[in-house]
């Protein structure tokens, strides 16, 4: 089947999600084939191990870009329409429709499995017309399924974190919100001099001398403490004519701005450091990709989706959007 011939049999629109609204709701509404950016939710929380709250993370952005936020952004003077002509194709109906028992790794290695096979085809699909795709998650481990398309075209990838996300294994589960970027690495998608890990402040030893031994790039956050100006001046020369993916982890957030994510971690960064991180991404650089993940909502608290909305603006309107 022709998968983009049937989008619609594979999501459910943004409407009847949840949220019951679109992506900011943009009063200048953009079909499918003029779009150049396509919003995937993908609402997935199954093998985090502390808090849960990932799998509203679509919800709670949606909600907020929607009904609280204008889509001016206010220090650059520009709509997001300007920039990013964005379609929300809503949220990937799961390929497993029973219940996923979470203390049964063989359910969840069918689920992982499952989704990798499908994600994989619609990703390919929507970059063979030239979209870029939006991923708003959900846990991390999606990343693992999501980035092996977009490395085909060898991008620079911006890893903004608390966590380094290079285990090989944790609680008896291979692929995992804490293995990712190991498993990327260790299959061949992802060259260690490609992975640029920004704001990491929490990892065991194993995972630091992977990241020594594949040359991954780390700046932890006490580098972006302390040597914030030489960060932003290597970034700016490393990501000339790259095209680029992003992985954001709301959690790279110092923890008062992330009331609501799974792992939250003290000594974090705050929005201005992250908005003067993104804005000296190279102007020549293109954005080829972007998940979005961990962001949490309990007790009808949305900041976090306003935080995630703020940020996901400032993304969308930079510069490295080509077309």
């Amino acid at each position: 089947m022709d998968i983009l011939s049937h989008l619609d049999d594979f999501f459910t629109k943004p409407e009847e999600t949840k949220s019951g609204v679109s992506f900011c709701d943009i009063p200048k509404p953009i079909s499918f084939e003029d779009s150049n950016v396509n919003i995937i939710g993908l609402p997935i929380d199954i093998t985090t191990t502390f808090g849960k709250t990932a799998s509203h993370g679509p919800e709670a952005i949606r909600v907020t870009s929607a009904n609280q936020i204008e889509t001016l952004v206010y220090e650059k003077n520009m709509e997001i329409f300007e920039k990013s002509r964005i379609f929300d194709l809503g949220d990937l109906l799961l390929p497993s429709k029973k219940k996923i028992d979470i203390y049964n790794k063989k359910d969840i290695n069918s689920f992982w499995n499952d989704f990798d096979s499908q994600i994989t085809k619609i990703i390919s699909g929507l970059l063979s017309l030239k979209k870029k795709p939006v991923i708003l998650g959900g846990e991390h481990t999606i990343t693992y399924s999501l980035f092996k398309e977009f490395a085909k075209n060898n991008p620079l990838l911006l890893h903004f974190d608390a966590h380094r996300d290079l285990k090989p294994i944790y609680n008896e589960m291979k692929i995992c919100h804490t293995t990712p970027f190991y498993h990327l690495i260790n299959e061949g998608y992802l060259k260690g001099q490609n992975l640029i890990q920004i704001g990491i402040r929490q990892a065991d030893k194993n995972e630091n001398l992977f990241a020594f031994e594949k040359g991954i790039i780390t700046f932890d956050a006490w580098d972006c403490y302390y040597s914030f100006d030489t960060i932003l001046g290597w970034l700016k020369k490393k990501s000339k004519n790259r095209d680029i993916y992003i992985s954001f982890d709301i959690d790279v957030y110092d923890i008062p701005y992330v009331p609501c994510t799974g792992t939250p971690e003290p000594f974090g960064l705050n929005p201005f450091q992250i908005n003067e991180i993104l804005n000296n991404i190279d102007d020549s650089s293109n954005l080829i990709g972007l998940d979005f993940v961990e962001t949490g909502l309990k007790n009808n608290d949305f900041r976090e989706g306003a935080l995630a909305t703020q940020t996901l603006l400032r993304i969308l309107t930079h510069k490295f959007i080509k077309n």
